[in-house]
């Protein structure tokens, strides 16, 4: 296990934010992982397990022991006539397992294409996409418990799936770090293609749909979306899509005709992007911060932003969105 001191994580975000770590450790393996639980207790300093940083906002230099989990490997675990199950280290970037099934011809993730992180952060957050969620396809995954540095088995119940969380947001936050994550792919395919634009990308591209062409679309309507963070930094969704009564969003519709609403098993989920576009936030900056100009639900750093900047940013759209609209936007962002 190599330590390192006083490292930047200008790299390790995708904001692009320079703040250091006090201490830095990339664990390719579990016996990794409990090594720095342990040293990081003789240090007497937190432990911060970094994914692909994908869903962080750094404000301040870290006096910790930032922890980079790069697991790797793909491998079935399982397999039937209908189903395989995948097994992936929780450091393979989630794109390259989505390829890789896909080259199988395996299905159930495609819709998920182009979602920046790695595979160990996808069920914490239950990242979802054009009508479909982690969930959906999740079966198990091992994770060590920072406690007793043993390691320990969660299934798609023990996991309490919600909007874009799971348990490891809230009640066990902190308490474990994974390593390994199993889904349940089909070899038998029931596409999903209702969503959003997919069905109308995949007619202007002339593809009928398979597992290809599903995700080349998701990808294309993306890319045309959301801004690639190797270009402007950003972490995607910086915000939630709020879930509404139906009475409340009656209520709205009254006052706003145009409000969009997509009626769910919990209410009625309004969009957040369409919030802050009306609020005319889209586009906006402020100094080194702002809005995107296409995708109103992206943050950007154009290059020299502070955490705080961002962070500031979030709290103003926040502030304007509840007076105008008596919704409280909920973070989708982790802010350190």
């Amino acid at each position: 296990m190599k330590i390192l001191e006083n490292v930047s994580l200008k790299e390790y975000n995708t904001f692009g934010i320079d703040k250091k770590a006090h201490f830095f450790i990339q664990a390719k393996e579990i016996q990794d992982i409990r090594e720095a639980i342990t040293w990081s207790r003789t240090q007497k300093l937190p432990l911060f397990v970094l994914g692909g940083g994908s869903n962080v906002l750094f404000t301040h230099d870290l006096e910790a022991v930032v922890l980079k989990v790069n697991i790797q490997g793909i491998s079935i675990s399982r397999e039937s006539g209908e189903h395989v199950w995948l097994k992936a280290g929780a450091g393979v970037v989630w794109q390259d397992l989505v390829d890789h099934a896909i080259k199988k011809g395996w299905s159930g993730i495609e819709n998920l294409s182009w979602i920046p992180g790695t595979v160990g952060a996808s069920p914490m957050q239950n990242i979802g996409a054009y009508g479909v969620e982690i969930r959906e396809v999740f079966d198990h995954l091992t994770a060590v418990n920072r406690e007793t540095l043993q390691t320990e088995t969660f299934d798609n119940e023990a996991c309490c799936f919600g909007y874009r969380e799971s348990i490891f947001k809230n009640h066990l936050k902190d308490k474990y770090i994974i390593s390994y994550v199993v889904l349940k792919l089909n070899k038998q395919h029931h596409f999903n293609t209702s969503y959003g634009d997919v069905q109308k990308t995949l007619e202007e591209l002339g593809y009928a749909p398979d597992i290809q062409s599903i995700s080349e679309a998701v990808i294309r309507i993306r890319q045309k979306k959301l801004p690639d963070p190797k270009a402007i930094g950003n972490a995607g969704s910086f915000f939630k899509n709020p879930t509404l009564s139906q009475e409340t969003f009656d209520r709205l519709k009254r006052r706003f005709p145009d409000i969009p609403g997509y009626t769910t098993a919990n209410g009625v989920k309004i969009p957040a992007a369409w919030l802050i576009d009306q609020a005319g936030w889209k586009g906006k900056r402020f100094g080194q911060a702002g809005v995107h100009h296409r995708q109103p639900l992206v943050l950007v750093n154009f290059g020299a932003a502070e955490g705080k900047d961002i962070l500031d940013l979030s709290k103003m759209i926040q502030e304007d969105i509840s007076q105008k609209f008596g919704i409280h936007l909920e973070r989708e962002v982790n802010v350190i």
